[in-house]
């Protein structure tokens, strides 16, 4: 039975993606705290990874040789604007400054979270390659 890299990472490859969009789709809202009329943004986490672990067919890139890989380029999540949590300063602007800064630090801690999952598949496999 071969090994392919969806069955040895698993969802956690994608979820990399959807977290590193989040990231900066985070921080464009921070950046634009002070832009009058900006409305703040989010992702719908659950629902782009739906779609990464799918594999939508429509998003595959079709191989013209045997020799070349398979590539699947990753489906993102919704943009979706964010609920106000503050009220109407007069400007329209609708970022919660702090409660941007508190997701963006969790979004952080998930982001190594996943990585660090990943490095310990990573290197059970060189393990097992090597022998040890």
């Amino acid at each position: 039975m071969a090994l392919t890299m969806d069955k040895l990472l698993g969802i956690q490859q994608h979820t990399l993606g959807v977290r590193t969009q989040r990231a900066e789709m985070i921080a464009n809202n921070i950046a634009n705290a002070d832009t009058p009329g900006y409305k703040a943004k989010g992702l719908d986490f659950q629902q782009a990874l739906k779609q990464a672990q799918s594999g939508m067919e429509s998003h595959k890139l079709a191989r013209t040789h045997d020799k070349h890989f398979n590539v699947e380029i990753n489906p993102t999540g919704q943009e979706k604007f964010r609920m106000p949590t503050q009220p109407d300063t007069g400007d329209g602007n609708t970022v919660d400054v702090q409660l941007e800064q508190n997701l963006y630090a969790q979004n952080a801690l998930e982001y190594e979270m996943t990585m660090n999952f990943l490095d310990g598949k990573i290197s059970g496999v060189k393990k097992a390659l090597s022998g040890q």
